[in-house]
């Protein structure tokens, strides 16, 4: 009986957004989109030709259509000091067949775009500010003021409030 090795992977995201030279990273704030649907599909496609959303005039929510569906979206800016990421797998120079092996083995992520705002779409209803998807970036501050470090000022007001509950 032969047993395989079991190879683990190994998975890098550099998100150090570095712009080398002559190379930019892309600002697509404004082109990135939050759709209530599934698309099979994971390749090139002329969205621009078939997406195109149009500010209401009253409102300023937008309003779209896909596959004949009338989809509602705002714009939510990413809250301070976060931003989004667009990565994608990092493409590799040939090298040496003895480095190869290393790669298959291997996940490496390099940003391709960044974004400091983007778009949720609803089906039929208008966005608002108790969609689950709007209420997921107050997590953001939640897991800030968890994660924040212990001032000695913290515990001293602390300890003072708990005096004065006995």
């Amino acid at each position: 009986m032969e047993m395989e090795k079991e190879t683990e992977t190994e998975t890098e995201i550099n998100l150090s957004v570095k712009e080398e030279e002559g190379s930019k990273i892309e600002d697509v704030s404004g082109k990135v989109h939050q759709l209530p649907c599934s698309v099979k599909y994971n390749g090139p496609s002329s969205v621009s030709q078939y997406f195109k959303p149009k500010p209401t005039p009253t409102t300023g929510i937008q309003e779209s259509f896909f596959r004949g569906r009338n989809l509602l979206g705002t714009t939510l800016p990413i809250p301070h000091p976060y931003s989004g990421f667009v990565i994608g797998k990092k493409s590799f120079v040939k090298r040496k067949a003895s480095d190869m092996s290393e790669e298959k083995n291997s996940s490496c992520w390099e940003v391709k775009a960044k974004f400091q705002n983007l778009t949720y779409w609803n089906h039929d209803t208008l966005p608002s500010h108790d969609d689950a998807f709007s209420r997921s970036f107050h997590w953001l501050s939640v897991a800030e003021a968890l994660h924040k470090p212990v001032t000695a000022e913290d515990l001293v007001s602390a300890s003072m409030a708990l005096k004065k509950m006995d």
